[in-house]
């Protein structure tokens, strides 16, 4: 193999969640190498890692770190703290499952890993229309990173900056669905629930159930994933 013909590495934030699966697959058909980090930030919906690793594993992921950083020393939101995660419709504000700065940490890590990667190209499944409100989901934010990223590091001042890659970034959850389908991915191997049952089930009605929910009935297409309540119960 020619050194042309050499994947070229991209690093993935994998939470374990449909957009990072999307994302990850995305990356994979532009023809990259994969190198995928998740995060153990102690978040209520720990089943996600289980998600994450299986992911790693169908993708031929060539690295995956799983890093543990427990920010439920911080608190702050439904996913770190001792709040009740909200079950009764998406909210039309920034909702009590933000967790502080998390893409804006998580991002810096995953840079961090890339550039011990030899990669410059860093992918992360926000999604800035069906989503939840969370600000360090914007295209603002993500623009902002990729600069903060040149300035801040010893690849960007070498004239070799990271390209942050947010392929669902204009797309709705039914796209995002599609995209899923089309790639051949099956739902069920990712996780989105915030507050699985103790039984192990999505509980259905969370705000992050209720957008995937919606995505795939809007898309007609099934989604795989057992859930413990209906949306109407």
């Amino acid at each position: 193999m020619s050194e042309a013909e050499i994947p070229r590495p991209a690093v993935i934030l994998l939470s374990g969640g449909l957009d990072s699966m999307v994302s990850a697959a995305l990356a994979r058909e532009r023809g990259h190498s994969l190198h995928a980090l998740t995060i153990d930030y102690g978040q209520r919906h720990i089943r996600e890692l289980q998600s994450a690793r299986a992911i790693a594993e169908k993708l031929g992921v060539e690295r995956h770190v799983e890093l543990p950083l427990d920010l439920r020393q911080f608190g702050g939101s439904a996913l770190t703290a001792d709040i009740d995660v909200p079950k009764d419709g998406v909210a039309e504000t920034i909702p009590v499952t933000y967790v502080p700065a998390r893409n804006l940490v998580f991002l810096a890590l995953t840079t961090a890993f890339a550039e011990t990667s030899a990669s410059r190209d860093i992918f992360i499944g926000v999604n800035a229309l069906d989503y939840s409100g969370y600000p360090d989901c914007r295209p603002e934010f993500i623009a902002s990173f990729a600069e903060t990223a040149r300035l801040g590091t010893k690849q960007g001042v070498e004239g070799d900056p990271f390209a942050i890659h947010a392929p669902l970034q204009n797309m709705t959850k039914a796209d995002i669905a599609r995209e899923c389908h089309r790639l051949g991915l099956d739902p069920a191997w990712s996780w989105s629930c915030y507050d699985p049952t103790p039984d192990g089930l999505a509980c259905g009605v969370c705000d992050s159930c209720r957008l995937r929910r919606k995505g795939f009935a809007e898309a007609e297409l099934v989604d795989t994933t057992p859930y413990a309540r209906d949306i109407d119960d």
